[in-house]
């Protein structure tokens, strides 16, 4: 808890002031999550300081909310083209990302419950970065990565505007954002480097390595590709439903199948097969 305090006072998130009259002052929740590994093992315990946001009313507390996420079939595409580029993926986290987007709207929040300032305990806070939890602190931290990336020479992919792309000559980096999660790859090692030195510069980061697990996907690379597949969310399914004593039975298939061309070329539509 103190630890996330300290990132507060690092990024200058807020100041105690007076409270003004005729605002809504938002309270604030502590929440407590347990970060896991692919194998479900234990990474980190996180407390993380979260505004009540539910309280905001569009219009009048915020103007914008919705910020620009990668689709899952983004991050399978940024897998498929590493691999026809024989690429390294490499993972990197935000820490407290939201923290670092600036706000347009003037916002007021309570002091933390057990941290209340025992010299002025009915102050409030007046932020200027955006905290967890406000409806606007996705777009907030979204305009803010992007605004960083384009002022270092990147561009935003024409169709995913998640997407940023960085050319000099033969050289390519790609990043692809997540909210506070990113996966970047490279033609070259030191373009790697380079980017996660970058953004240390710029935000305090977790290095993660090569890619292993993102969003459900378990992932391992080799010099033979990239392998994809979801037996955490598997066997989590069976544990689920009491299916792990289970004994398994074969599907039956038809032999010598023959799967010929489609001679008349019939567009698919995709929509059957959801």
């Amino acid at each position: 808890m103190q630890e996330e305090l300290n990132e507060f006072e690092r990024l200058e998130v807020w100041e105690l002031v007076p409270r003004p009259d005729q605002v809504m002052v938002i309270t604030l929740k502590w929440i407590y999550k347990v970060k896991l590994d692919e194998l479900g093992g234990i990474l980190k315990n996180k407390a993380r300081l979260v505004t009540r946001g539910y309280r905001q009313e569009e219009g009048i507390d915020f103007e914008e909310s919705f910020a620009l996420v990668a689709r899952l079939e983004a991050i399978w595409i940024f897998l498929v083209y590493a691999t026809h580029k024989n690429m390294v993926v490499y993972q990197m986290d935000v820490k407290t990302a939201f923290l670092n987007g600036n706000l347009r709207e003037e916002v007021y929040v309570s002091q933390p419950n057990g941290f209340v300032d025992p010299d002025n305990p009915n102050h409030v806070y007046k932020l200027k970065k955006a905290l967890y939890g406000l409806k606007q602190a996705p777009r907030a931290w979204y305009d803010m990565l992007s605004s960083f990336l384009l002022s270092q020479e990147f561009s935003k992919g024409s169709v995913d505007p998640t997407l940023f792309i960085r050319r000099n000559g033969t050289e390519l980096l790609l990043v692809q954002n997540y909210v506070d999660d990113i996966i970047f790859a490279a033609s070259t090692l030191e373009l790697c480097d380079l980017f996660a030195n970058l953004m240390c510069s710029k935000f305090k980061m977790s290095m993660m390595g090569k890619i292993s697990f993102f969003l459900g996907l378990q992932i391992s690379q080799s010099p033979r590709g990239i392998f994809i597949n979801q037996s955490k969310y598997a066997l989590e399914s069976l544990k689920k439903y009491g299916f792990e004593s289970f004994d398994l039975v074969d599907t039956p298939m038809v032999e010598k199948s023959k799967l010929d061309e489609d001679k008349e070329r019939k567009a698919v539509d995709p929509s059957h097969y959801h």
